[in-house]
């Protein structure tokens, strides 16, 4: 293990020496990328893609208007705008544009990054508008008339921070913001939750509940469904435990009741209904079910769950969503999406599937329960772009196609395989590989995640086309352990001590490739961000001559300190506890910062390590000790940080066209 030299300076995100040193080095890299003659080229088709308008405009529904957020050509930061249903399927739509985040961020001076809206319901005549700086998670919150356009002078505003924000009525917030001392979590989010009323200081408004300061966050919202109103309230333990409450009605001086469920039991409350869906066995219902019985009834001490959906060991559920009378579950069987339905007329009724194309992975887009049975649907593959459908569950369960995307590379003789290998401790877990099959090895890049019950599942990406399988490469998705593609046990199988089963499971999927002859070790290049860039760096430094290359963008990498740092006490769950000794000693073996080698004793591959100096979700400290170890050590390293892009890594189309044909262009010079 190599000897670090004193990096301090780097664990300062604004440090006037920290940015220089980004800054020099990033003007390096991109610089070195440029002499190749490629880059410019597929930069400027990227960005195309991203501005052309031949996208979907994907829409969700409040009241008589479907709302949409927007980026082209001409408004880079975007414009949140909407239109009706009738003239959304009709010829030309027209829009109107309620804000455009360009011209704010000029006349206000601020790197703007839209982050969404709370729209007031049932009204549907003001939102709560969130407005990042460069795309940290931290936003300012403004109030916004939907009649007028405009912002409302004197509404609610918060200052820049880790909000949680509710409407109870036009004149009643629910709030968990940063108040100061003893406001927030060890995680940086809001450890109470304060009864916001109009007209009166923040700092004056009394806390509804709270927490405590190892929580991860404490969270209240109001279900404001006509004849269903009330306040639900979310006090996270950390990443997959909570303690649930519900008041009955909106008066925030109601008294909260508990649901005596277990910690690891997600609640989903609908109507009058209750959905628990646990992560371990509860009350008959198995890890990964689905169970209902009657909120009132489960509050009065009944305990007769019944069982709405029964995983298998191919079949696991992935999300719910809802329409006014109908529950929607999306299941993965092998990664294969089904959409299936039941009427909450009786949820445990047989479910029927929405009829879909084959071969596709299919998403719920959005729906309205407030508005009725109206579902948003969007189908893809690596090769077939999207397309959005439309159904009204009253009518039936065959969709019909509103929009299809233009396809944006050539994928003329491309398919795709899914094939399955056996992991160290004799998992077997399933990857996809496309490309072109009528040819021998050739350059292969792996993506992957593994994390945080994260599943990853067959996607169109324009960028990834134009970038890599356009120049005939092969593209890896594999399904690691720690996503939630088969259930909560894929996830907790490599927890905490186990974590390094999931090298095991990435590193089984290189091997695999080289067997199957789709690749020479030389010609892999991995990819990964955020958990993903954890995994790349770990792969690093665990296996180095099974790839060619290593992209690690927006990692965490010191997993000794990563805790202490931004958002990391909340992750705990998933990595562990460094002030554990025993868990401490586990991440210690796979800390990727902590097992960086010297070139005298084991040469790397090339890395390429990525950040953004707003990330503050990841510490961007991560990125830069551990791109600054690895010179240290003699390895051959690259670096970029970009200035704006949050956790993202870009704020923009401009900017992820830069990033993405920086990563793709140094994948081709190295591989």
């Amino acid at each position: 293990m190599t000897e670090h030299t004193d990096r301090t300076f780097l664990e300062s995100i604004d440090d006037p020496r920290a940015l220089a040193w980004a800054e020099e080095w990033s003007a390096v890299t991109e610089a070195d990328v440029d002499r190749h003659p490629g880059r410019a080229r597929v930069r400027d088709r990227i960005r195309a893609a991203l501005d052309t308008d031949d996208r979907i405009p994907y829409v969700a529904r409040r009241g008589d208007h479907l709302y949409n957020f927007w980026r082209d050509a001409g408004h880079e930061r975007g414009l949140w705008r909407r239109t009706t249903l009738e003239s959304y399927l009709g010829e030309g739509t027209e829009w109107e544009v309620l804000i455009d985040v360009d011209m704010l961020a000029a006349e206000e001076n601020e790197p703007w990054v839209w982050k969404g809206a709370h729209v007031l319901t049932p009204d549907n005549d003001r939102a709560l508008v969130r407005l990042s700086r460069g795309g940290a998670d931290a936003t300012v919150i403004r109030e916004f008339d939907l009649g007028t356009r405009s912002f409302v002078a004197g509404g609610f505003a918060l200052p820049e921070a880790k909000s949680d924000v509710s409407w109870v009525d036009r004149d009643t917030l629910l709030v968990g913001t940063d108040t100061g001392e003893g406001s927030l979590t060890a995680s940086g989010y809001p450890v109470q939750v304060r009864v916001w009323r109009r007209g009166t200081p923040l700092v004056d408004a009394p806390v509804y509940t709270s927490g405590r300061h190892d929580d991860v966050a404490v969270g209240a919202w109001a279900d404001t469904t006509p004849g269903h109103e009330r306040i639900i309230v979310s006090r996270a333990l950390d990443f997959y435990r909570s303690r649930q409450s519900v008041a009955a009605g909106l008066d925030p001086d109601a008294s909260l009741q508990v649901l005596e469920i277990p910690e690891d039991c997600d609640a989903i409350i609908h109507h009058q209904w209750l959905f628990l869906a646990p992560r371990t066995p509860f009350a008959g219902l198995p890890a990964g079910g689905l169970g209902v019985i009657g909120l009132a009834d489960f509050l009065g001490g009944a305990r007769d769950i019944r069982p709405v959906f029964e995983p298998t060991a191919r079949i696991s559920l992935q999300s719910t969503a809802f329409t006014r009378g109908f529950l929607i579950l999306t299941l993965l069987d092998d990664v294969a999406t089904s959409l299936r339905v039941h009427p909450l007329t009786d949820p445990t009724a047989p479910g029927d599937d929405i009829v879909l194309p084959d071969l596709v992975a299919a998403s719920v887009v959005s729906t309205s329960p407030l508005d009725g049975d109206e579902v948003w649907l969007t189908t893809s593959s690596f090769t077939r772009p999207a397309t959005l459908w439309r159904l009204d569950l009253a009518e039936g369960l065959v969709p019909r196609m509103v929009r299809r995307s233009p396809a944006l590379f050539d994928a003329t003789g491309l398919q795709t395989r899914q094939h399955w290998v056996t992991s160290a401790d004799g998992t077997r877990l399933p990857y996809f590989i496309t490309g072109d099959f009528s040819r021998g090895s050739r350059p292969t890049l792996v993506g992957g995640y593994g994390g945080f019950e994260v599943s990853l599942t067959p996607g169109y990406s324009a960028v990834r086309g134009i970038g890599w399988l356009e120049q005939g490469n092969f593209f890896v998705q594999p399904n690691l352990r720690g996503g939630g593609e088969f259930g909560p046990d894929w996830h907790t199988q490599v927890t905490r001590t186990n974590r390094h089963k999931v090298w095991e499971d990435h590193h089984a999927v290189l091997l695999d490739l080289v067997e199957r002859g789709y690749a020479r070790p030389e010609q892999i290049g991995i990819r990964g961000g955020s958990n993903g860039g954890l995994l790349t760096s770990g792969a690093l430094v665990q296996y180095p001559s099974a790839f060619g290359a290593a992209v690690i963008q927006v990692p965490l990498t010191d997993m000794l300190r990563y805790h202490t740092w931004s958002a990391g006490a909340s992750w705990m769950a998933e990595y562990g506890d460094p002030d554990n000794p025993a868990e401490r000693a586990a991440i210690e073996a796979w800390s990727p910062l902590h097992n960086v080698e010297g070139a005298d004793v084991e040469k790397y591959p090339p890395a390429l390590v990525t950040t953004s100096t707003r990330d503050d979700r990841v510490h961007p400290a991560h990125a830069r000790l551990f791109a600054s170890a690895l010179r240290d050590a003699g390895q051959p390293v690259d670096y970029f940080e970009n200035t704006e892009g949050g956790h993202a890594g870009a704020a923009d189309n401009a900017q992820v066209a830069r990033v993405e044909s920086l990563i793709y262009t140094w994948l081709s010079q190295r591989l």
